[in-house]
């Protein structure tokens, strides 16, 4: 690890490059020197430094929720120089082991409850009374809106957890907010071609989705994607969030005509849709002389864990899994199972990584303030964090990476053996303009310092 140092002329980056342990220095503008030495909201003054954590710990998303917040407190307990250090040791970073700019690093927590009303009055109560300087963690594109529009006002960095609605750095997207995760358009790029080599190209598919604006970017998406080899969309039906029971929305698909069900639906709510799909006998049905077919577009160890056998043969895609072959990826394994006697899910490395990706920003960037941690992210490229070479592009603060996809395990060996690696979608497949029209809208503006 190497330490940020001050010039005259600027600030001294360190951005790692293609191996995990190497890295270039870059000097930063004199505007971020400028930043780092300006008034700011919430800049600490004593010898710690508070983050905000702000997931959900109630609600349909709750056990996404939960992994989160174990993956945010290990990132902690690494800035502050506890534990093994996990990616530290293969991600280039100016960080030292002694927390963040000679501060340790504590946090608070919040319940998001899968809510924005509440996920939106938890951020405000963690930044007003608890003074925190970045938030981050989400289990929903509509919670991670809220969060990150209620942070650009007030001046404080969103670093994103799970959220997959295109809008989050589409339409919605502000300076203030970074996102790690990949999107829906991401998540469709990466899916059809293998859905076509795997059951063909004439296919007709009926979608339910969740009614927010995750379930309707992603409803697009993979539409789009699907339509462009050549599968027909039957019916798209929106179901509310927390349904439970989704049994009147399935007895439907039975006489539509359609051969492919695809579920648009995240945490418990997947997790009852598909096991009443299972139930209902529809993977045991031919349609149109072909097997009927069920699609998950966006995966979770976690959802695939609760939905057991119904899971089994199913496709989807993924951020990242705990099964990669990488530097990156064994170390956050080795430190989460270590600490918590299971694998990682991805939502929990997205907020492991999103914490550190902060941290180390505020340390290259020398300062807390916002408009400093912002230029230090934008056009930030980076490696060792398990998944492989990674950028976050300046025009919209999405990241872009490789994109997995994966089938349920037809043969399960032990309760997290359930899903299986079947493609590495390389990177350049899923990039997209930064106007692309499923993005428009909406600008990223200016930094917002809050002072």
């Amino acid at each position: 690890m190497s330490n940020s140092k001050f010039t005259r002329r600027g600030l001294l980056r360190t951005g790692a490059i293609a191996g995990a342990g190497l890295a270039t220095p870059t000097i930063f503008t004199g505007s971020v020197w400028a930043a780092a030495h300006s008034g700011y909201r919430n800049a600490p003054t004593g010898d710690t430094v508070t983050f905000g954590f702000n997931v959900p710990q109630s609600g349909p998303y709750a056990d996404e929720g939960a992994d989160e917040l174990r993956a945010q407190q290990l990132a902690v307990e690494h800035i502050n120089g506890g534990g093994d250090g996990g990616m530290l040791n293969t991600f280039a970073n100016s960080l030292d082991g002694t927390g963040v700019l000679g501060k340790k690093v504590e946090y608070v927590t919040g319940d998001t409850q899968t809510k924005s009303d509440a996920a939106r009055a938890a951020a405000k109560s963690m930044i007003e009374k608890d003074g925190v300087v970045m938030i981050n963690g989400g289990s929903s594109s509509g919670v991670a809106i809220a969060v990150q529009g209620l942070c650009q006002e007030a001046g404080i960095i969103f670093m994103a957890g799970l959220t997959h609605s295109n809008d989050t750095t589409g339409k919605d997207k502000k300076a203030n907010g970074f996102r790690h995760f990949f999107n829906a358009y991401m998540s469709g790029a990466a899916l059809a071609p293998v859905l076509a080599k795997a059951y063909g190209t004439d296919r007709k598919a009926y979608h339910l989705t969740a009614d927010y604006t995750w379930g309707w970017t992603q409803e697009e998406s993979i539409k789009a994607a699907t339509e462009a080899v050549g599968w027909n969309t039957v019916k798209t039906v929106r179901t509310p969030v927390g349904a439970g029971d989704f049994s009147s929305y399935i007895t439907p698909v039975l006489n539509s005509g359609a051969d492919v069900l695809v579920l648009n639906h995240y945490g418990r709510d997947m997790i009852n849709s598909i096991t009443q799909a299972v139930q209902f006998g529809l993977r045991d049905k031919q349609v149109n002389g072909k097997n009927f077919e069920i699609v998950v577009p966006l995966y979770s160890e976690l959802m695939a864990e609760g939905a057991g056998t119904a899971i089994q043969g199913v496709y989807g895609s993924m951020n990242w899994n705990w099964q990669l072959d990488n530097p990156g990826t064994k170390a956050f394994v080795k430190s989460f199972g270590e600490k918590y006697g299971r694998p990682p899910s991805n939502s929990a490395h997205t907020c492991y990584v999103q914490t550190l990706l902060y941290a180390d920003a505020a340390a290259r960037a020398g300062s807390f303030n916002p408009c400093a941690v912002v230029e230090a992210l934008e056009g930030f490229e980076f490696d060792g964090m398990g998944n492989g070479q990674t950028l976050y592009r300046a025009a919209d603060h999405q990241c872009f990476k490789d994109v997995l996809v994966m089938k349920g395990n037809d043969s399960p060996t032990n309760q997290f053996d359930i899903l299986n690696i079947v493609e590495l979608t390389p990177r350049a497949q899923v990039e997209y303009a930064p106007d692309h029209p499923m993005f428009a809208g909406g600008t990223l503006g200016e930094c917002n310092p809050g002072a």
